[in-house]
């Protein structure tokens, strides 16, 4: 990672734009589910974005999250006991949580990137991650989620219906209303609109 100054302009304005998207609040709750999800060993973040930058970026904790939703025996993300210090390696860390994350379920625009995360450029796509697998993890509802079902959102579930042949065929008689009806006024009866063609000789 190359050191990066500060930015100027256009730079700055953008940058500005991305931390205003970061919510205090937010962070509460993700850090509230973090510590019921993965127990008090975890620890807890400094407030403030740096303090929740600095506890996730290691990737360790994240990775925690994310075995924490798999029943035992099948944990998709191994962690490394003492938690990495080298830079690749944390980097590598938080690659497999997404990984892990994606396969999960979470889908890719949810996704942050590792740099949004290790750089602190945009640590509210970090916020928005976790709280799409804490949604998923509600949704899901197959007992490893610990917390308040009530700090995520469920996501919408797909309703199977199951017509038999006898419906279906109905169907095929009903007029749908984007075709217009077959009662009610017609236009018969009716004259073109505006003045007809003058023909001067």
């Amino acid at each position: 990672m190359a050191n990066k100054g500060p930015s100027y302009g256009l730079s700055r304005d953008v940058q500005s734009k991305i931390e205003k998207k970061y919510d205090d609040e937010l962070e509460e709750r993700l850090v509230e589910w973090i510590v019921a999800q993965c127990g008090a060993g975890v620890g807890r973040p400094e407030r403030g974005r740096l303090g929740f930058q600095v506890w996730l970026k290691n990737g360790v904790v994240l990775s925690e999250l994310v075995n924490s939703l798999y029943p035992e025996g099948s944990k998709p993300v191994k962690i490394p006991k003492p938690p990495p210090t080298m830079v690749f390696k944390q980097m590598e860390q938080v690659a497999q949580f997404l990984k892990a994350a994606e396969d999960y379920g979470v889908v890719k625009t949810d996704i942050f990137q590792t740099v949004d995360l290790f750089e602190g450029k945009d640590i509210a796509a970090v916020q928005r991650t976790v709280m799409a697998l804490g949604s998923l993890a509600v949704t899901k509802n197959d007992g490893h989620y610990r917390g308040d079902p009530a700090w995520f959102m469920k996501k919408s579930q797909e309703y199977k219906r199951d017509f038999s042949d006898s419906q279906l065929k109905e169907g095929k008689n009903v007029i749908g209303l984007q075709m217009g009806s077959n009662k009610g006024a017609s236009q018969a009866g009716m004259t073109g609109y505006g003045r007809p063609r003058q023909i001067i000789s």
